[in-house]
């Protein structure tokens, strides 16, 4: 659907008014009229075709539950666009903040060599086991086993650092060691989580 440009502002007018009074028919009609459009532009900032439907979905939602407020929208067109810009925005905002706080998979665990009787006598085949054990671990229980292991952090020091409760480090940390254990049976044995800083 297109509309003219000598008549498209009145009857974006007219089916604000008709979307203001509930007819789903006009608010299909403005859907249709802007959809394609708004999901290009969408893809052009977020690289994703899927997110960018979702986004201008999410828009046109908004729409319809705010439909009694439609009216003191001036310019239907810049508004449409600044709200899928402000969306995508929005997302990729989302997604970097995952992708800085949870993907972990790629963290590499370095067991520190503390060179006493006891690590003297950890062979090649254990240290193996125990990288294996580690990397099995899901991304964030990896993440919090790497700070506190590795790094020497306190629970709450990463419970800032990862923006959690000290009580989920300490869950965390209960399945980290738990799952290392159990791959490590008969092999080595492993420190409690006592032996980590918890305070």
């Amino acid at each position: 659907m297109s509309f003219s440009t000598a008549d498209k502002k009145d009857d974006l007018q007219h089916l604000k008014i008709r979307v203001a009074e509930g007819d789903e028919p006009a608010f299909r009609k403005l859907f249709d009229l802007f959809f394609a459009h708004l999901t290009q532009f969408a893809f052009s900032l977020v690289k994703s075709k899927e997110a960018a439907i979702e986004l201008v979905d999410e828009v046109f939602i908004r729409i319809w539950n705010n439909r009694t407020t439609i009216l003191v929208i001036e310019n239907m067109k810049v508004y449409l666009y600044k709200a899928t810009k402000n969306a995508a925005l929005n997302y990729l905002s989302r997604k970097a903040e995952k992708q800085i706080h949870e993907p972990f998979d790629d963290i590499q665990i370095q067991l520190k060599d503390e060179h006493n009787p006891e690590s003297l006598m950890i062979t090649n085949e254990i240290l193996i086991k125990i990288h294996e054990a580690v990397d099995a671990l899901p991304p964030r229980c990896k993440m919090i086993f790497k700070l506190i292991r590795e790094d020497g952090l306190k629970y709450k020091e990463v419970a800032d650092i990862l923006n959690i409760s000290v009580k989920t480090v300490d869950a965390q940390m209960v399945i980290a060691v738990g799952q290392i254990k159990e791959k490590l049976k008969g092999h080595l044995h492993m420190p409690s989580r006592k032996n980590f800083q918890k305070n």
